[in-house]
């Protein structure tokens, strides 16, 4: 993990997420949190899954493994995952809908590629963030909710298309539940076309996903995999060099620090040991139809 300067005055800091092979020909850049910036709003964790191309016989096997104080929110840009979880949920999802998984006070599930998608191979291409909970729903129940890329609003103009897959922004609002001010968005830029990052989420940021991008009237300009994070309430313009897709992401800070350890988030550090030593002792309710699971790490 690293980061860059930039000459451009609206920009706090460049990071430069490292590629991690996961093995199987898997791999992941993982932006947040990082050794310069832990979140941006109530973003605490965010990696691009792929891009991975799977032979017949192949695929994604992602393990049962526990959360705690965080929702994790499963967005695809090619491909399939079949989720399940120990509230019973069972959801293949696909490019443009959206997963949205409430951990709370503890939840387990898998990412798994089909048996369907496993015979024919295929490509796999997302990105999944993990988004903290305010202090008084780290411990609500657990729960999931699913959405067809129908039910999420878009709106396209000069070249732009805007899909916003969670909180607010640009007068649209996501159906998807969220427990904070936030704004998690999808953006699809033509050669030239331009979008102008709002100013009213505090925290806010964009993650170049393909092509590169520059800041109006600003020199210099930003590339594939790279995470932006910009000066609370600068102005910023964004042009597309090329045509770029991005990942904006943002919104209010949460006043009390976050904890991490693995999987769990809290603002308590008693209780992400706690939640240690419930997984290690297998306390967490089981994923039905799953007997495998992921060990806490050393």
């Amino acid at each position: 993990m690293s980061i860059r300067s930039s000459d451009i005055d609206a920009v706090d800091m460049v990071i430069l997420p490292p590629v991690r092979d996961l093995g199987d020909g898997f791999s992941v850049r993982r932006a947040l949190p990082s050794a310069h910036r832990r979140m941006v709003g109530p973003f605490i964790f965010f990696d691009q899954m792929g891009e991975a191309t799977f032979d017949s016989g192949e695929g994604l096997d992602v393990r049962p493994h526990p959360h705690i104080g965080l929702a994790t929110v499963t967005y695809l840009l090619e491909g399939e995952i079949l989720h399940r979880d120990s509230v019973g949920s069972v959801q293949s999802i696909r490019p443009g809908e959206v997963n949205w998984m409430t951990a709370g006070s503890g939840i387990v599930h898998s990412e798994r590629t089909s048996d369907e998608n496993r015979a024919k191979g295929g490509k796999l291409f997302g990105l999944q963030t993990w988004v903290a909970l305010p202090t008084r729903h780290e411990e609500t129940d657990p729960g999931f909710s699913h959405h067809k890329a129908a039910e999420i609003p878009m709106i396209e103009d000069a070249g732009t298309r805007l899909t916003l897959i969670a909180g607010r922004s640009d007068g649209l609002v996501s159906p998807v539940r969220t427990f904070s001010d936030m704004v998690y968005a999808d953006i699809a830029l033509l050669d030239g076309a331009r979008y102008q990052v709002k100013a009213e989420h505090v925290e806010r940021a964009i993650y170049v996903v393909a092509g590169a991008i520059e800041v109006v009237g600003q020199t210099g300009g930003f590339a594939t995999g790279e995470l932006v994070v910009f000066k609370p309430g600068a102005e910023i313009i964004l042009r597309a060099k090329g045509g770029a897709r991005l990942m904006l992401m943002g919104g209010e800070p949460l006043p009390e620090k976050r904890n991490i350890y693995w999987n769990f988030v809290s603002s308590s550090a008693d209780r992400i040991e706690q939640a240690k030593a419930d997984w290690q002792a297998q306390r967490f309710a089981k994923v039905p139809d799953e007997s495998e699971f992921i060990p806490l790490p050393a």
